[in-house]
């Protein structure tokens, strides 16, 4: 205890605090405050339950704490809720006294060695043990009781009415019996007072009060929490299994957390996850009856072991897929919120379903002309479809000076060539002389000819090259961007240009695949148009996004770089710190010092943008996430990016609760992210540049409304920041 009183001491004591309040919450897989305080005072509606689990949920936070362990998963309630079950079950279930507190600390003890257990045994296939540990220690303590004779079996709920009459007299009296007499279906009474049981509450109170908050803290999880009930009600009835199972023992909770566990909140709710639902249900209610026979020999009751074996079982085999066809998608990132979950996840498929790939350039400084796409008009045919044919034109359409009689009058003859990606050498030939102009050469048709590696089954191969000028050799490794050749007229080409093609296998001759390139503009009609992650088409002005100094400047935001802001909101003056720092994930992110809030964000070099955003909608840090969330480095006069936002980041939450009913479904909100680059001082050496971000908001396609921001940026980083929303408009100057 001294150990424990240690740990406390130091900078613990509000994770410890964070970590007693979650493991209420943590029972339906959240980590919402109010959620936790509503279903820490419906356990207190038995007080004696609910005093024995809230001692058992303290002793193993505070021993988590003081043996060391991690004061992350402590703080989340990971450790706490198994214990709080396990001392509400005793509370419940034996007289209070000092013997009963005595078993409860030695059964927080347990659980929370059986925690650490299950989360090395369990945990290594990165599932999660659920309430195991709670099953296997109350059964363990509750069988050991039975010779423990100092125990005495509680009496509460034996004779209830008179109970209520010592508490509160005839007037409590009333309001039980009239709650017992809403006028709800048997159905319905049941999946209350089945909620209610979660936490030994068998009574239609607590189950009502915890389904209100189960809304408050998730639409989707509480749709779910009917649909499984009710789904495996039916089952009961069609089957013709006894409904009295469901109605007097109330273990309809475990259709409820399995519902809400494998169809929102460890898969990506969707349809087809709400399908799933209905299917596990009769799985979780014919093991729920057979398990309840076998169980029923040793007077002990199944609990949750039904819903922990169908999840675990459920996640387990999705582990083996070979595809996602079935729409069924596991979480990578867990939010504690099958809404943010389904919100995030949509918007990382839109916005980084390239994420994955090998981030590959175009092979050329400057501005080329793609002369022949993929299924081009002369070559480029089956197997070899997915290539890319490029040359220098001028402003006339033009490939060439003078006659075009001989390679050095065509603009891209001698240029140089860069490696794509980095990558090793694979393959070289480099002796194979230019062709005469007109002339090609069939013996070696792809001429000189580099394939490099990218990565397993990746390669890119660059053709046509000038003889001898090859500057790589096999097995050589090369980086992004670097002069691995120059342009020629070898190989199967009547005249100078570079062919482009992504393969799969490392030789020369290979059949080509569909891979984009990372990022690039085109230029049309004397304006530009920003790509990522796309396929040139056939006549495009194509060249690589050219990093702009300031903008480079502006954006390079490293590891404990300190921000200070002088910050005028609505008139009202006041400074704003920000420092950039690192998750241990290696993550870069920046905080607010004032309200703790973060925005995460990551920077490839040619592109600068925000992640995800926590904290507090309302300060300069979150307006800042919303105006810079995609940036390229590079200044085009008048261009212009776009991007989603995740719609529960910037909508309010009273249209999102209705947008969270149907989520699943169908989205009817949109988020849209544009940014204008307006000005620039001077191309060549640049003093200034303003850039016009705004976040538009659409219901049903309708515009709702915007918010809208100004950056400038000088050469000591950005200069200024001001937004407008609504009636907030804030006029923000760096200081530092």
């Amino acid at each position: 205890m001294a150990r424990i009183a240690e740990a406390l001491k130091g900078g613990n004591l509000e994770l410890f605090f964070s970590g007693v309040l979650n493991s209420y919450s943590q029972v339906f897989f959240s980590d919402n405050r109010v959620f936790s305080v509503v279903l820490l005072i419906v356990t207190f509606v038995d007080p004696i339950a609910g005093f024995y689990g809230l001692v058992s949920v303290l002793f193993t936070n505070g021993l988590g704490i003081g043996l060391g362990f991690n004061k992350f998963i402590i703080a989340r309630g990971i450790y706490g809720f198994n214990s709080l079950l396990v001392g509400l079950g005793l509370g419940i279930y034996f007289a209070p006294g000092w013997y009963l507190l005595l078993i409860v600390i030695l059964a927080a003890l347990l659980v929370l060695f059986m925690s650490i257990a299950a989360e090395g045994v369990i945990g290594k296939y990165a599932l999660p043990y659920l309430s195991v540990p709670f099953v296997l220690s109350i059964w363990i303590v509750m069988l050991a009781t039975r010779d423990l004779t100092a125990l005495g079996v509680s009496q509460r709920g034996v004779y209830t009415l008179n109970e209520l009459y010592q508490i509160g007299g005839s007037t409590l009296v009333w309001l039980y019996e009239s709650w017992r007499q809403i006028g709800l279906s048997p159905s319905l009474r049941v999946y209350f007072i089945s909620l209610g049981a979660i936490f030994f509450q068998y009574n239609l109170l607590s189950g009502i009060i915890i389904a209100g908050g189960l809304l408050y803290y998730s639409r989707i999880a509480f749709t779910l929490s009917l649909l499984g009930f009710y789904s495996a009600f039916l089952f009961y009835e069609v089957v013709g299994a006894d409904l009295d199972e469901i109605n007097y023992s109330y273990i309809g909770f475990n259709f409820i957390l399995t519902s809400i566990a494998a169809g929102g909140f460890f898969i990506i709710p969707t349809f087809s996850s709400y399908l799933w639902v209905v299917f596990l249900m009769p799985l979780v209610a014919l093991l729920t009856m057979s398990l309840g026979s076998v169980f029923a020999m040793f007077h002990l009751p199944v609990y949750s072991l039904p819903f922990n074996i169908i999840v675990l079982l459920f996640l387990y085999v999705l582990k083996f897929r070979t595809s996602n066809t079935n729409q069924l998608h596991t979480l990578f990132y867990q939010y504690n919120s099958p809404e943010r979950n389904l919100y995030a996840f949509r918007n990382a498929s839109e916005r980084f379903a390239h994420l994955h790939n090998v981030q590959v350039k175009l092979p050329f400084f400057g501005e080329w002309t793609v002369t022949q796409a993929y299924e081009g008009k002369h070559t480029h045919k089956d197997e070899w479809k997915h290539a890319l044919d490029f040359e220098i034109l001028d402003e006339e359409g033009r490939s060439y000076v003078g006659e075009g009689n001989v390679c050095s009058d065509y603009y891209c003859y001698d240029k140089a060539v860069l490696a794509p990606a980095e990558g090793t050498v694979e393959e070289v030939t480099g002796d194979i002389a230019d062709n005469t102009i007109g002339e090609v050469n069939l013996v070696h048709n792809w001429g000189n000819t580099i394939i490099i590696k990218h990565d397993d089954n990746l390669y890119s191969k660059l053709s046509h090259l000038k003889e001898d000028s090859i500057m790589v050799k096999r097995g050589e490794k090369v980086r992004q961007g670097q002069t691995i050749a120059k342009c020629g007229n070898s190989g199967r080409s009547p005249v100078p240009h570079l062919h482009f093609q992504m393969q799969a296998t490392p030789w020369i001759g290979s059949g080509t695949i569909e891979y984009p390139i990372s990022h690039y503009i085109i230029k049309k009609e004397n304006r530009f148009v920003f790509h990522s992650y796309n396929i040139p088409g056939e006549d495009d002005r194509i060249r690589n996004v050219e990093v702009n100094a300031l903008m480079k400047n502006a954006f390079d935001l490293v590891p404990g770089r300190k921000i200070r802001i002088d910050e005028t909101r609505n008139d009202r003056k006041g400074v704003t710190d920000w420092q950039v720092g690192v998750s241990i994930y290696n993550k870069l992110y920046i905080s607010c010092n004032r309200t703790g809030s973060r925005a995460w964000f990551e920077n490839d070099g040619t592109i600068w943008y925000f992640t995800h955003f926590e904290g507090d909608r309302s300060c300069l840090l979150y307006y800042f996430y919303l105006a810079a969330y995609k940036v390229q480095q590079g200044f085009y006069q008048d261009i212009t990016l776009g991007d989603q936002y995740p719609v529960n980041i910037v909508f309010p939450k009273a249209i999102l609760f209705f947008q969270d009913l149907v989520a699943p479904f169908f989205i009817f909100l949109k988020a849209s992210y544009r940014m204008k680059y307006v000005s620039i001082d001077n191309s060549l050496s640049p003093e200034k540049i303003q850039l016009k971000p705004e976040a538009g908001l659409y219901v049903f396609k309708k515009f709702y409304g915007s918010k809208q921001f100004d950056i400038e940026i000088d050469r000591k980083g950005i200069r200024t920041f001001k937004v407008k929303d609504g009636k907030t408009e804030i006029d923000a100057v760096w200081l530092e």
